[in-house]
């Protein structure tokens, strides 16, 4: 027999639903391999006008030539230098939230820009979610998020932000102006490039072609440790290997002895083919880069990292602010060291 809306009622009225206290689980955290390379390759500069500018070069003038006896030599006069020059940006996340907001959490603001609070006696009978916390957490992990897209976008999106990896690692690397130097006109200011690779387990396409790739990447003091994929891209280099074998950091092993990890695939000499979810949020899923950190890093202006601010609270507003500032750029010396590949 059903209950009777009077049963119901009196149902509602007399007990209360069950709240899990504590912080609220996310669901859409992702792995940011890039931004924590990055971040722990990042370098410092004092200040400047407004960019950040490197010698380079690529051409030799001066050569042994042969002669004898009193014959006339020559003298070069070496004039190769070129320049590659990036301007510096500044970003800032910034939060609000009132006292009111707070005030029906059990949160009172102590001091004026609420640099310090206090919890009222009893909070825990009505709180649920500490909602200052999870203010900070939001503004902690949206920074984050942020700051990790922008080093992957070519900067296009907005002339306030600095460019990112797909600017200077293009799937079509002689065209183009990067840093100030045309890539068309210089062939050694390029990047490694080999599109829509067919995967075939048959033919081991794809991994005869990375180790090609790897041998190029090195020929100039190339180094490229950190290698991060789409999850297409993934899947087809799966694809050879689980038919052949594996590729690990000890060498090529055929047959089921070799743990090849968390659907990870490491080639020798190189590195782990790490998974970048940020590369399919972008619609990236079938490509592959491989950077050196050495050459192509985060320069972060001194004292201007992740700066933490707690502005004042106006006047006329009971409003607390956080905010987070970062000023810097992402800098490129050296282009032949890195490498973009894509599967079809």
């Amino acid at each position: 027999m059903p209950f009777t809306q009077q049963e119901l009622d009196n149902i509602a009225n007399s007990a209360l639903d069950f709240y899990i206290k504590g912080k609220p689980l996310s669901q859409s955290i992702q792995d940011k391999p890039l931004l924590k390379a990055f971040m722990s390759k990042k370098k410092t500069f004092p200040g400047g006008k407004g960019e950040i500018s490197k010698a380079v070069k690529n051409d030799y003038t001066s050569a042994f030539a042969g002669y004898s006896h009193d014959d006339t030599v020559t003298y070069a006069n070496p004039a190769n230098v070129k320049r590659t020059a990036m301007p510096w940006k500044e970003l800032h996340s910034g939060i609000q939230l009132t006292h009111s907001e707070l005030k029906t959490d059990g949160i009172s603001v102590v001091d004026t820009n609420g640099e310090s609070t206090a919890e009222h006696s009893e909070r825990e009978l009505t709180a649920l979610t500490n909602i200052l916390e999870d203010k900070f957490e939001d503004l902690d992990e949206g920074t984050a998020r942020s700051l990790n897209e922008i080093f992957w976008r070519d900067g296009t999106q907005s002339t306030k932000v600095p460019p990112g990896v797909l600017y200077f690692l293009s799937g079509t690397p002689t065209t183009g102006v990067v840093g100030g130097i045309d890539r068309a006109l210089n062939s050694w200011w390029r990047n490694r490039s080999s599109l829509a690779i067919v995967a075939s387990a048959a033919s081991q396409t794809l991994t005869k072609t990375l180790r090609s790739e790897w041998r190029q990447l090195r020929r100039y003091g190339g180094n490229p440790t950190l290698i991060l994929c789409g999850s297409d891209f993934l899947e087809a280099l799966d694809l050879e290997v689980a038919e052949k074998g594996t590729y690990t950091q000890q060498g090529f092993t055929k047959g089921g002895a070799t743990d090849i990890g968390m659907a990870e695939v490491s080639m020798k000499g190189a590195g782990t083919f790490m998974y970048d979810p940020t590369l399919d949020d972008l619609g990236y899923e079938d490509y592959c880069f491989m950077i050196d950190p050495r050459h192509l890093y985060p320069m972060v202006m001194d004292g201007e990292d992740m700066k933490r601010h707690t502005p004042a609270r106006p006047a006329e507003k009971y409003v607390m602010y956080r905010g987070i500032t970062w000023t810097g750029l992402l800098f490129a010396d050296k282009l032949n060291c890195h490498g973009v590949y894509s599967v079809t």
